[in-house]
């Protein structure tokens, strides 16, 4: 019995090594966006904006795509496909942010990694950018 028990030990160690040596499977690769809060309808799309949209996600995702390719982590990937939404007029995050009743822009963000189930988040903030920016500056 000892030595049953021992040879599938090695041979699940085996295993795990072997599994943990091969490389990643990018086609395997899932990441899914969307464009915020709020309704536009059919007859406010022209084909020129869906496809300033269309390819604005698409450079999101592919940005993404290529932290996690180089080996990067999900979190990495995260926040860089966001960044490229925040970055854009297009899109209820960032520079795109929706008005308050009072005429401000003002955002909320929220971000958890999900192996460690670390979260941190923002909560009305109205100039968060400018302020990073001059931080920088």
């Amino acid at each position: 019995m000892k030595k049953r028990t021992y040879l599938l030990f090695v041979y699940l160690f085996v295993s795990l090594v072997s599994f943990a040596q091969t490389k990643p499977d990018y086609s395997k690769i899932t990441l899914v966006i969307h464009g915020g809060a709020g309704t536009i309808t059919r007859e406010n799309m022209t084909p020129e904006k869906e496809k300033a949209y269309r390819e604005k996600l698409n450079e999101a995702l592919q940005v993404g795509y290529a932290v996690l390719k180089k080996g990067g982590s999900s979190l990495d990937a995260v926040e860089a496909t966001v960044k490229v939404m925040e970055d854009s007029p297009l899109f209820n995050a960032g520079k795109g942010a929706v008005f308050t009743n009072e005429g401000k822009n003002e955002m909320d963000a929220a971000i958890m990694d999900g192996k460690t189930l670390k979260a941190g988040s923002i909560a009305s903030v109205t100039t968060i950018k400018t302020q990073l920016q001059r931080r920088v500056l």
